[in-house]
């Protein structure tokens, strides 16, 4: 997983192609076949634009335009009488039949393609203006050694003159690059948060802990992903452009110089990678490590009261800082390895510096070539050895990009739908959905099969009548909700509900949403119009009749959880319950932080609705809400009474 090979670039292509093509079988040979066609069309219109304005010139001013441009004329006339203006046709012609004939699948996508042919058109014009500077360098230069005043004042105009056009050039290319990584992230944000929710992808990966920090991969992850694969697809584009562009260029100066550029290529690129790759486990360790790190400093600001009841601060403290440490001890292993790859890639570069005059030099001092050719020959030779060099200069952020690939990779297979479904040899409860609530012959097991918590549990619950399920700390009965709820399908039976959208489940702690009273009140169906006075006589019902006031109106944005006591929240979870009146609630200990009193409110106002309920508790004082007793007696027993019989046996032990 941690290294350079075809399963990272599988996985890379599993991640990037959809926001550009569909995955299906064949579907990445298709893509970059098309991205392939994309960039031979746009070399062609390059092609074309050079061609009309060389010939534009021509006819209009041919005297300036040769003297700045000497020899392009007769190379741009040349190419189009030959053969070789048959291939531009066809590089323009054959582009425009595979979009067509792909048109299906790239038509939703035509917005991405748009923005990375725009992209790719300004890297070719960026590597053309690299060209066109290292041409006008040599004649710059090479009238300057020679004291030729009118060249150089001509020559040092046109290279101003290629500055004031290639700056906006180059402005947009980055503007572009970032505009299109940004609705990239948008994209695939999107699509990891669909499947992140979907199925309670999201309940199972925090359940089974199995993929750490979802929350930094879905935030940070994403984000570098898609800004560093456009910096490294322009990389790699530029550079297969500056190896076609600058090797003619070097090869025409000296052949001893290209033969022996190829070779310190290769030779760098190799002892690069075998020693950096242990690069990529350590960028995959110090991604974790630090969301570790930062999680734990949420975890303290979430939890900052109840550390502060206990008196916790030195074991969260040493925690947090035992958190740091890991963080700080890979990093330590980080920069050592880049020290060591440092040590390499440095020598590397400062050595090119000397090497091209050192070859260079006996022809200038023999007059085989001139003092510009020097200058053009090191900006050649240092164009075609970045780009022969990409994995030398970019090992560490190669590394860093591998890791990334990795953790997103594991994160979307985590979000497979197969990978919720059962190993062999591991029951699972049958599911049907239906009315009223009925469990038939459920045994309940824990999500790790390690525990039966139940055992060939059968009861029906009639609509409009009440359950209550009762037993010691650890019978069951919070994992029985569970396994009504659909969170847990470890074991066999069957069982019977409606649709989770006619049920409403209120657990012991309410959850309390990023958002306004209103849409507390009205969570998980925001977006139902309820008037402000029907929610009003709702909390009045439930004792809150204060809140609005309180926090004036319903449309203001507060941190309920921190706002409200537990109580106050147990009773804002009973007014949705009212405002919704689901056919079926489940509520655990739902009621534990409320005195008797407000707890007979609602249950009385429940009992108005038409609403069936099933109820966890331990007190007693919940049976006379309810018909029928389930009592979790342990070891997997279990026995269904009527809250009556429950009672009278309570009596007769008392």
């Amino acid at each position: 997983m941690n290294r350079f090979d075809n399963q990272l670039w599988k996985r890379f292509l599993v991640i990037a192609q959809p926001f550009f093509y569909p995955l299906e079988p064949g579907s990445s040979k298709v893509f970059l076949g098309l991205l392939l066609l994309l960039l031979v069309f746009l070399f062609a219109v390059v092609f074309v634009l050079v061609a009309g304005v060389t010939l534009g010139s021509q006819y209009l001013f041919p005297e300036f335009f040769n003297s700045i441009a000497p020899g392009l004329y007769e190379t741009i006339t040349g190419l189009i009488e030959s053969p070789w203006i048959v291939v531009f046709g066809l590089m323009l012609i054959l582009p425009l039949i595979a979009a067509f004939n792909y048109k299906e699948n790239l038509q939703s996508r035509w917005q991405p393609w748009a923005f990375l042919a725009i992209l790719l058109f300004l890297s070719v014009s960026v590597s053309g203006l690299n060209v066109i500077i290292s041409y006008v360098s040599n004649f710059f230069t090479t009238a300057l050694s020679e004291k030729n005043e009118s060249e150089f004042w001509r020559f040092l105009f046109v290279y101003a003159g290629v500055f004031i056009v290639g700056i906006p050039i180059v402005a947009l290319y980055g503007y572009t690059r970032d505009r299109l990584a940004n609705f990239w992230r948008r994209w695939l944000t999107d699509k990891f948060l669909n499947n992140y929710f979907e199925n309670r992808a999201y309940y199972q990966i925090e359940s089974q802990r199995q993929i750490d920090n979802p929350d930094q991969r879905i935030s940070e992850d994403i984000k570098s992903f898609t800004r560093t694969s456009l910096v490294f697809l322009l990389i790699l584009l530029n550079s297969i452009i500056d190896i076609i562009s600058f090797s003619g260029i070097l090869w025409t100066i000296s052949k001893n110089l290209s033969v022996f550029l190829l070779f310190y290529a290769v030779f760098g690129t190799v002892i690069t990678v075998l020693i950096g790759r242990r690069l990529i486990p350590l960028n995959f360790n110090q991604l974790r490590r630090e969301a570790d790190f930062r999680y734990g400093l949420i975890h303290v600001r979430d939890n900052a009261e109840s550390i502060a009841f206990y008196q916790g601060e030195e074991q969260e403290s040493i925690q947090i800082k035992e958190r740091f440490m890991r963080a700080f001890h890979n990093f330590n292993l980080l920069i050592g390895w880049q020290r060591n790859v440092d040590y390499f890639t440095t020598g590397y570069r400062y050595i090119v510096i000397i090497l091209p005059s050192l070859i260079m030099a006996p022809l200038y001092f023999s007059g085989e070539i001139r003092f510009g050719d020097i200058t053009q020959a090191n900006f050649a030779f240092s164009q075609v050895l970045s780009a022969f060099s990409v994995v030398v200069s970019q090992i560490e952020a190669l590394s860093a990009f591998a890791a990334g690939i990795n953790r997103l990779a594991t994160f979307s297979e985590a979000l497979e739908p197969d990978n919720t479904t059962p190993s062999p040899g591991e029951p699972r409860i049958d599911l049907t959905i239906d009315s009223p609530l009925a469990l038939e012959h459920i045994t309940l097991n824990t999500p790790n099969y390690q525990k039966t918590l139940v055992t060939d549990l059968s009861l029906t619950l009639e609509q409009g009548q009440g359950l209550l399920i009762m037993g010691n700390s650890g019978a069951g009965k919070s994992s029985l909700l569970r396994a009504i709820a659909g969170l847990w399908r470890s074991g066999t039976g069957q069982l019977v509900r409606p649709d989770l959208q006619e049920m409403l489940f209120l657990p012991q702690k309410p959850y309390m949403i990023l958002g306004t009273l209103r849409e507390q009140l009205l969570y998980p169906y925001t977006e139902q119009g309820v008037d402000d006075q029907k929610l009003y006589e709702v909390l009045e019902l439930v004792n809150l009749g204060y809140i609005p006031k309180q926090v004036s109106g319903f449309d203001v944005e507060l941190d309920w959880a921190n706002v409200l006591s537990l109580g106050e929240q147990q009773r804002l979870a009973f007014a949705r319950l009212l405002l919704s009146q689901p056919s079926y609630a489940i509520l655990d200990e739902a009621t534990s932080a409320l005195d008797l009193k407000n707890e007979e409110r609602l249950y009385q106002k429940l009992q108005e609705t038409k609403t069936t309920y099933v109820s966890v508790g331990h007190r007693l004082s919940l049976l006379k809400y309810h018909h029928q007793v389930l009592e979790l007696q342990g070891d997997t027993q279990w026995r269904v009474v009527s809250a009556e019989d429950y009672q009278a046996d309570l009596n007769v032990l008392s």
